[in-house]
């Protein structure tokens, strides 16, 4: 009975799963392998002023390179916008035509030389061969306002720099999840599992782990319908110093309790996992997140051991992080399988016989009762034998084995 109980299994074993309409098609990811949503939203009411309200938010979460691009743009427009503007003024002047007036800013006769101004000014070069006169309050108060706009500009551009640097996105990176989840069994429960580990030294604070299985149904008219099932994850606050094993018992209520490996191979679902937590070097909170498809969910498999004690310290290796070793497990639903664990237990708890106990099974009984067994003195004479049977019912002389154990002729 054992061997056709119990099995280990895995996707590369080449198992067949017969279904009722052929072999599905392969289903996009609801969320990427590396964390990212694979959603594309169109028709966005009002889209673009939406991203200019929020442009802080904006430029952290695009491209370096479009960044780059725009920042680079913002600087040479502003020097451009107000060296035109301390051309027109020295036109307006008459400094371009007549150089033996007194200018409104010296060495600015043409529109190169405002241009190179502008940008003496914004950045603070200060090359000592061009400068502000006092003849023009219209080129003073331009001045003026370039430099606050330098200042706004220089502050932007610094901020967006240094919270997409520190975003959590890139800390994200450095906290994985194994490539597969894995089923075996637990202190006698089918558990659920996969791997979680931060790839730096430093420590992570108030690490909470999450689960939920994203089911999708498709009607024939074309809705879509997507429900989520939150998973009850054993041990959810987490410090992560080194990988921890993040374990769902599957119980009553848990959307995997009446799922058998042929259900798991024929299921179309999408589980998601989230890690929630705070680095204590900067103190951002970070989410890192994964999705295990059925085929990516290998049943009875153990993730190895990947910590070693040495004699001052712990070594860990991360090549064994998503090493998995075949385990027997039994190739039933939990639901089954804690219904025969139940009978197992009472047909072990109950007599070998629930009908009405005979005389010598009884009195046998009662003879292997430690309390109640005594030792008595027998004559020789068959008249006054006295026998610990007499005193209730009929049983013969002879010591049956406990139950179990066969009886000898």
């Amino acid at each position: 009975m054992m061997p056709n109980q119990y099995i280990s299994v895995s996707p590369a074993d080449n198992i067949t799963v017969k279904t009722e309409n052929g072999p599905s098609l392969k289903k996009k990811r609801y969320i990427r392998k590396e964390g990212s949503c694979n959603i594309t939203f169109r028709h966005i009411p009002e889209e673009w002023l939406l991203f200019v309200t929020d442009i802080f938010t904006t430029l952290v979460e695009i491209k370096w390179r479009i960044m780059f691009l725009m920042f680079t743009l913002s600087y040479i427009l502003s020097w451009l916008f107000f060296g035109i503007l301390f051309w027109v003024i020295a036109i307006a002047h008459g400094d371009v035509r007549d150089h033996h007036n007194d200018p409104c800013v010296y060495e600015v006769r043409s529109f190169t030389a405002a241009f190179l101004f502008s940008l003496e000014t914004q950045t603070t070069i200060g090359y000592g061969f061009r400068g502000m006169s006092e003849n023009c309050m219209s080129a003073i108060i331009l001045v003026t306002v370039q430099d606050v706009i330098s200042c706004f500009i220089d502050t932007f551009v610094i901020g967006v720099a240094v919270a997409k640097m520190a975003s959590a996105r890139k800390r994200a990176q450095t906290v994985g999840f194994s490539n597969c989840a894995v089923i075996s069994l637990r202190d006698g429960y089918l558990c659920l599992s996969w791997r979680v580990g931060d790839f730096r030294r430093s420590h992570l604070v108030e690490g909470t782990a999450s689960a939920q299985i994203v089911h999708f149904t498709v009607h024939p008219t074309g809705k879509i319908d997507v429900t989520h099932e939150d998973l009850v994850i054993l041990h959810r606050d987490i410090v992560l110093v080194t990988p921890t094993t993040v374990l769902h018992q599957i119980e009553p209520g848990s959307p995997l309790y009446k799922m058998t490996l042929e259900d798991l191979r024929k299921a179309d679902f999408e589980l998601v996992v989230t890690f929630t937590y705070t680095d204590d070097t900067t103190g951002i909170l970070h989410q890192t997140r994964t999705s295990y498809t059925p085929d990516e969910i290998l049943w009875g498999h153990l993730f190895q051991e990947m910590i070693r004690a040495k004699r001052n310290h712990y070594r860990v290796d991360y090549n064994l992080f998503n090493q998995t070793a075949k385990v027997h497990l039994p190739m039933l639903s939990a639901e089954e399988f804690e219904r025969k664990k139940q009978l197992q237990l009472s047909a072990r708890k109950s007599p070998r016989s629930t009908t009405k106990a005979s005389p010598r099974s009884e009195c046998h009984r009662n003879q292997l009762k430690t309390p109640s067994v005594r030792v008595e003195v027998v004559d020789d004479d068959p008249e006054t034998t006295v026998s610990t049977c007499q005193a209730g019912r009929k049983c013969l002389d002879t010591l049956s084995p406990p139950d179990g154990l066969p009886d000898e002729e």
